[in-house]
């Protein structure tokens, strides 16, 4: 994935879940339970403080 790739959230309100789609024409989907949204957020928030992390430890270097 790269900073370009289109990405669209669609709703689906009747299912408490959300679809995201990354892509054009034939997208990769990932459906995530209203419930799991959180962890989702949580996990990219770690990912990237690890990321800003290495950076740091690397600048230091």
């Amino acid at each position: 994935m790269t900073a370009d790739l289109p990405i669209r959230v669609e709703p689906v309100v009747f299912a408490e879940r959300v679809e995201i789609r990354l892509g054009n024409a034939f997208p990769a989907v990932l459906v995530v339970d209203r419930d799991a949204l959180p962890r989702l957020s949580q996990a990219i928030s770690e990912g990237k403080a690890a990321l800003d992390a290495a950076r740091r430890k690397k600048g230091q270097s």
